[in-house]
């Protein structure tokens, strides 16, 4: 039995995963739950203390410590997330099914993944280390078709989006606006004709650290959800963007802390947004959170240990906008602080 020394005491980690589809989730530690509550609308840019106050728990001073303590119900789906919706209609019809509509991207032709490159490795081969690969769709459960009428979850198959490059960055500060470094998958995709989404996660601390995802594709559909998500305001984009974990390999804490309930983004921490002409960065602000920075205390200390999963995707809320569908999906494992570089980035002149 191995102690984990904690750099944050693990306060409402279970409010960051609060925007949940799931009506009964996995079991969470309950001194998860026993803390004082911290909102997830904590201030902008809040650092991790460099030297915090370490404790040490054991999983049997844990289990101890907590026998008597009821765990937290989670959050199951408001009914305000279906607007429009017929609560007294009838699922759609087979032959409803069959039919595509504008919202459901068909996917297009390969995109030839050689002309863009990250400075953290791709590897696909099981126990690699400090690299990233394409996680497979099916481990993650997306809201079916018939969602709003029954709450059925489906593997999520194919995404969207192919995941072209990763990035591993370090700075003084916080790196906002990564796309705009020459040379990066975003730009290169689009001196190519391809549409981007970054995904640039911020990681407060002594040291700034950003792990950003290059997603890319041929083009948006016009009308569709993901088009509508690109293109439309913060307000939107905030209560939309969702985040599925997993960490298929860590310690018996981070694993259960974690789990894998969905998690809107937008709701949990600060997200920025920045519209360029051929892609959308969203710059997550993991640092706008006591409760993300708890969770971060957590998993910082053994992320060499960890292979952790995130699968991103557009929330669909009316039966027009299902099911549901992957951005994209990725696997970082054995991540090394040391291997992270810092980047050249140009003046920023999207303000």
């Amino acid at each position: 039995m191995c102690n984990l020394h904690l750099n944050y005491p693990p306060s409402g980690l279970r409010e960051y995963f609060s925007q949940t589809d799931e009506r009964t989730a996995a079991p969470r530690i309950p001194v998860m739950v026993n803390m004082t509550s911290a909102s997830v609308s904590s201030k902008k840019n809040q650092k991790l203390q460099d030297t915090p106050h370490r404790r040490t728990h054991s999983l049997d001073q844990i289990r101890a410590a907590n026998k008597n303590v009821s765990m937290m119900d989670e959050y199951s789906d408001e009914e305000e997330d279906f607007q429009g919706a017929d609560q007294e209609a009838m699922p759609p019809s087979p032959e409803h099914e069959m039919k595509k509509t504008a919202l459901e991207e068909e996917p297009l032709d390969q995109i030839d993944f050689s002309i863009f490159s990250g400075n953290l490795r791709r590897d696909d081969r099981d126990n690699s280390r400090n690299c990233w690969r394409i996680s497979d769709g099916n481990n993650f459960r997306v809201r079916s078709k018939n969602f709003c009428y029954d709450k059925s979850k489906i593997p999520a198959g194919k995404s969207l989006m192919d995941l072209v490059a990763v990035d591993w960055f370090k700075d003084t500060k916080r790196m906002d606006h990564v796309a705009r470094r020459p040379g990066c998958a975003a730009q290169v995709a689009s001196e190519k004709g391809l549409f981007s989404l970054v995904v640039n996660v911020q990681v407060p601390g002594s040291t700034h650290y950003s792990m950003v995802f290059y997603f890319v594709m041929k083009e948006l559909t016009s009308g569709s959800l993901l088009q509508r998500f690109v293109d439309g305001d913060d307000e939107f984009r905030n209560s939309r963007m969702k985040l599925i974990p997993s960490v298929p390999k860590g310690s018996w804490i981070v694993r259960q802390s974690v789990g894998s309930t969905p998690c809107l983004l937008g709701k949990a921490v600060d997200c920025n947004y920045i519209r360029g002409p051929k892609y959308l960065e969203i710059d997550v602000d993991i640092g706008s959170s006591t409760v993300a920075n708890g969770v971060l205390g957590l998993v910082i200390g053994v992320i060499t240990s960890l292979v952790v999963d995130m699968a991103f995707l557009v929330q669909g809320n009316t039966p027009d906008e299902l099911p549901e569908q992957l951005i994209g999906a990725v696997r970082a494992s054995h991540i090394e602080l040391s291997s992270a570089i810092v980047p050249k980035l140009e003046p920023d002149t999207s303000e």
